[in-house]
């Protein structure tokens, strides 16, 4: 088809119409008027021979043939930043992008310690981190709106086909205490000993939650005899509360790692369990990988992958590193 029915100025009009479900909204994100959009809209709906809003009142829903052109409509701008990406790369280094991400957990403690070794080394690059639910990170990995991510939780099954998924590191759940517990001066505890602690732990709801929950449990600790006396809902809210003597908990290490090793917390070594999950690194298997991106998976994972992940070769240039070395 030499002519085609739209252009890229519609197809960003529709999406941002899907996206802010009004016509107005559309066009106060686009920086352009109202009548400006609709007159695009009207114009595409006529090439196209076809109604892609229902419009009730000030809102507008996408029709079936709307939400059909949408599916193309990301696939396509985002092939057009890709090759805008592509063209850039040419130049060098200097001045490119590097999009990463990472589930709660690994974006908050382990993905800025990656970054700033990157940033020390290519201080031009511009740098976006985007901390998400694992199920969002995996959503942006497979629409191209992030170059890679390390994430700790369950790849969505409907996404997993689409992504390329490694095993990285493996981040122990540990056992931490007030630094005066009784217990925190005891060189070994034994499983019974942990069903007779005041716990603190995440909300039921939150998917880190049901993770340690599931941890645990695999390890042969019979969670429902753990005496769970507070819930929170951030794991820096639980640290804070364990170090004011309110209770301990289970955390990944990759979070208390600096807590532990200034002592405002105190590890309990249990005997006979040794709990980790396993991070794993997404991407795209077929989407462009930017300079910046190849130089980041070359210069920086390596630096905190476990011994038994593909990532875990020497780097071209060693760079310093932090605790989480495995």
């Amino acid at each position: 088809m030499d002519n085609l029915p739209f252009s890229l100025d519609q197809l960003r009009i529709l999406r941002a119409i899907a996206r802010e479900g009004s016509f107005k909204r559309a066009a106060d994100s686009l920086y352009v008027s109202q009548p400006a959009v609709s007159l695009q809209v009207q114009n595409l709906e006529k090439q196209l021979n076809v109604c892609l809003f229902d419009r009730c009142g000030r809102s507008a829903q996408l029709t079936e043939p709307g939400r059909v052109l949408l599916s193309y409509c990301d696939r396509i701008l985002s092939q057009c930043h890709e090759a805008c990406r592509a063209l850039e790369d040419l130049n060098s280094l200097r001045g490119g992008h590097l999009r990463v991400g990472g589930s709660q957990t690994t974006g908050t403690y382990l993905m800025p310690r990656m970054l700033g070794l990157f940033r020390h080394k290519h201080p031009d690059v511009v740098v976006q981190l985007h901390v998400h639910s694992t199920r969002r990170t995996s959503r942006s990995v497979v629409n191209g709106q992030i170059d890679l991510a390390i994430i700790g939780g369950e790849i969505p099954v409907e996404l997993s086909q689409q992504l390329l998924c490694q095993p990285y590191a493996n981040d122990e759940l540990q056992l931490v205490l007030p630094p005066e517990h009784p217990m925190a001066r005891q060189p070994e505890l034994q499983k019974e000993d942990l069903y007779r602690l005041g716990f603190i732990a995440l909300d039921p709801q939150s998917t880190t939650r049901r993770v340690v929950d599931q941890l645990l449990n695999d390890g042969g600790l019979e969670i429902q005899r753990l005496r769970i006396d507070m819930e929170l809902n951030s794991i820096e809210a639980i640290k804070n509360a364990v170090q004011s003597g309110l209770g301990v908990a289970f955390l990944p290490v990759l979070t208390v790692e600096r807590e532990l090793a200034v002592g405002s917390l105190a590890r309990g070594r249990v005997a006979d369990l040794l709990v980790c999950r396993q991070l794993k690194l997404i991407a795209h298997p077929s989407r462009y990988c930017s300079r910046a991106a190849e130089a980041f998976k070359r210069e920086v994972l390596p630096l905190f992958a476990s011994a038994d992940s593909p990532m875990a070769h020497p780097p071209a240039q060693p760079l310093k590193t932090g605790p989480f070395r495995r």
